[in-house]
C-alpha cells in the first residue's frame, strides 16, 4: 500500500508539558468510504484505507461466501462519476458469464459490530451453514508463534507513519511472511490478506498462521474460518464470542501474544 495513499497531512497543535503549544505537521491515517458492487449492484460500504481496494472488494465477497475462485472474477472497475472520471471510492466486481453467485448469502449487515447484540450460538451456526469447521486441527509450534509480533511489527510502515492503522499478516507454519496488510478497520486488513491470496489461487489457506494487531472478535474469526484459516493469533484480546466461536469451528485462538507470554483460548499448541 502506498503511503501516499494511507495517509493524510495535518497541522496540529504539540503539547509538551507546561511548554506553549507549537505547530506542526503530522499524518494521520487516511479514512475514506468504498463502495463495493457486483455486476452494478450495491452490496456494501465499508470505511476503509484507500489502498489495495481490489483485494478488499475480494476478500470481502469471499469471507462472505459469495466468491470462490479468482477465475469467477473478470475485472474489477471504478465506477466513473458525473465528470466521466472514475470514482476511486466505488468499485464494481464483474463477475465472468459462467459464474454463479448468490448474494442473498451476504451476512455483513448482520454481524457488523460488536455492538450488534446477537453473538450467540445461533450466529455461529448461520456463519457455519455456510463455512464448515476446521477438518484437521492444527497444533501450532509456540516458539514459531512467539517470533510473530517481531515480525509483523517490522512490516508495519503506515503504522510507523501515523500510528493508526491495524494490521493483520498471513505466515506459514514455520513464521515466513507471507502478505501484511494494514487498515484503519481490522476485518478491512484481513478482507485484504484474503483477497490477495484469492487473486493468487492460494484458497483456503490451510497450514497459515493469522496474526492480527488489536483484538479479535467475533467477526475476525468468521472471516479467517471463511478463508480456511486454522489458526488465529493476536497482540491483544479476543471476545468472548471470538472464543465461542473458535472452539465450535476447531479453529486454534491464541491471545496477548508477547513473547515469551501467550493465552491459548482454543484448541492446544505443539508441546
Amino acid at each position: 500500500m502506498s503511503l501516499a495513499h494511507s495517509t493524510r497531512p495535518t497541522t496540529i497543535a504539540h503539547i509538551e508539558g507546561t511548554a506553549a503549544p507549537v505547530s506542526r505537521e503530522d499524518l494521520l491515517a487516511a479514512e475514506e468510504p468504498l463502495e463495493i458492487r457486483v455486476n452494478g449492484q450495491s452490496v456494501a460500504v465499508v470505511m476503509r484505507t484507500p489502498g489495495h481496494d481490489r483485494e478488499l472488494a475480494a476478500g470481502f465477497l469471499v469471507t462472505e461466501g459469495i466468491l470462490h475462485h479468482a477465475e469467477e472474477v473478470l475485472d474489477m472497475v471504478y465506477c466513473r462519476g458525473a465528470t466521466a472520471e472514475p470514482e476511486e471510492n466505488v468499485l464494481d466486481v464483474l463477475l465472468a458469464p459462467e459464474a454463479k453467485v448468490d448474494l442473498g448469502k451476504l451476512t455483513r449487515h448482520v454481524f457488523t459490530s460488536s455492538s450488534c447484540g446477537i453473538c450467540s450460538k445461533a450466529s455461529i451456526e448461520a456463519v457455519q451453514a455456510q463455512f464448515p469447521p476446521i477438518g484437521q486441527q492444527l497444533r501450532p509450534d509456540r516458539v514459531v508463534l512467539g517470533l510473530l509480533p517481531d515480525r509483523l511489527r517490522e512490516a508495519q510502515a503506515g503504522f510507523d507513519r501515523t500510528g493508526g492503522l491495524h494490521a493483520s499478516a498471513l505466515f506459514t507454519l514455520e513464521g515466513k511472511l507471507r502478505v501484511v496488510r494494514e487498515d484503519v478497520g481490522r476485518h478491512n486488513a484481513l478482507d485484504k490478506v484474503v483477497g490477495r491470496m484469492f487473486f493468487e489461487n492460494g484458497l483456503p489457506l490451510k497450514d497459515t498462521l493469522l496474526l492480527v494487531s488489536g483484538r479479535v472478535s467475533f467477526e475476525i474469526m468468521q472471516k479467517a474460518l471463511g478463508a480456511g484459516i486454522p489458526v488465529v493469533a493476536a497482540i491483544s484480546a479476543p471476545t468472548s464470542a471470538a472464543v465461542d466461536f473458535a472452539r465450535a469451528s476447531g479453529q486454534v485462538l491464541v491471545g496477548f501474544l508477547r513473547h515469551p507470554r501467550m493465552n491459548v483460548y482454543a484448541g492446544t499448541l505443539a508441546d
